[in-house]
């Protein structure tokens, strides 16, 4: 089969396509032939050698989309989606045209979403589900969520969906126009100390909930929290370090969320994608557009792509 593959860590370089023999399923495993998978910033960061639990030789990739071809009965032919931590991590993940997982680790792909479609969804909508579900959004809570990249933008759309009252925050009027245009409430971010005040002007008392995708609004998060609220976060400045105003968090009643997708496996992702998968097809959620399918081979000038700041939603074609 065809993969990308890394022999070594630390250089781009090191990511090349080969060709690899075909992976042969284990007793509870299915064998999936990719029809598409996602690019994430992870991916590229795995290359790197930003996770020094990956093995090696590895063929990365978290999500993707296709059919399975062997296993369980019940399984073959299916359409199924995934992703999880397993993958292109400490197993051989979905930057290949043939891919080995357990078998409870794929989810029967939504009927109305194409391949490509089904596979820029995995570490984006499990990443804000998850960030959703443990900081208790639900009908009717008001949600300021920072940012509009992928997880940000499937976070907003999870709690429309939810009946939530989600609100954007950005930085560009471009991203806020587009936002209204789909419908949703946003707000232009201004300094970190005129968040409160915006975010009052829209909720007032304060947001339920803040899900800050960015990693540099935590500090001016706190004062424009509703008393017992959430803030989930995701990303942290490069040095991992936050001036946190605890004083005001603890009178608050506030909590702080951390949210890493990278603490679930490819079984616990299926589930995820099991619970909200259904809401494409009752069209609860958009269906994704605006993806750049580019063929496998193209891979490694993908990655560098990835790597210098590119916002393009890249999926990879076997």
């Amino acid at each position: 089969m065809q993969a990308l593959q890394f022999e070594r860590t630390g250089d781009l370089d090191a990511l090349r396509l080969v060709e690899l023999a075909d992976p042969v399923p284990a007793a509870d495993e299915v064998l999936v032939e990719v029809r598409a998978a996602g690019l994430n910033p992870s991916d590229v960061k795995n290359v790197l050698g930003r996770f020094p639990y990956t093995t090696l030789p590895r063929v990365p990739g978290r999500d993707f989309a296709g059919v399975v071809v062997e296993g369980p009965q019940a399984l073959l032919g299916q359409a199924v989606w995934g992703t999880g931590k397993d993958l292109g991590f400490f197993r051989d993940g979905s930057h290949a045209s043939l891919l080995t997982l357990p078998a409870k680790g794929v989810a029967l792909m939504p009927k109305s979403l194409g391949f490509a479609q089904a596979a820029s969804c995995g570490v984006p909508f499990s990443t804000a589900w998850d960030a959703l579900e443990r900081s208790g959004v639900k009908a009717g809570t008001r949600l300021l969520v920072i940012g509009a990249g992928a997880v940000g933008s499937a976070a907003l759309a999870l709690a429309k969906a939810l009946g939530a009252q989600p609100l954007a925050g950005v930085r560009r009027a471009e991203q806020a126009s587009a936002l209204q245009a789909q419908g949703f409430a946003s707000l232009l971010l201004d300094t970190p100390e005129a968040l409160a005040g915006q975010v009052e002007a829209v909720f007032p008392g304060g947001a339920e909930v803040i899900f800050d995708t960015t990693g540099f609004w935590l500090p001016a998060a706190v004062n424009a929290l509703a008393s017992f609220g959430r803030i989930a976060i995701i990303a942290a400045p490069m040095d991992g370090q936050v001036q946190l105003p605890a004083l005001a968090l603890y009178r608050r009643g506030g909590s702080l969320v951390g949210i890493n997708s990278l603490l679930y496996d490819s079984v616990a992702c299926a589930r995820m994608l099991t619970q909200f998968g259904q809401w494409f097809d009752d069209g609860r959620l958009p269906l994704p557009e605006g993806l750049n399918q580019v063929p496998l081979s193209a891979g490694p000038q993908c990655y560098r792509e990835v790597n210098a700041g590119s916002s393009d939603k890249i999926v990879l074609i076997p």
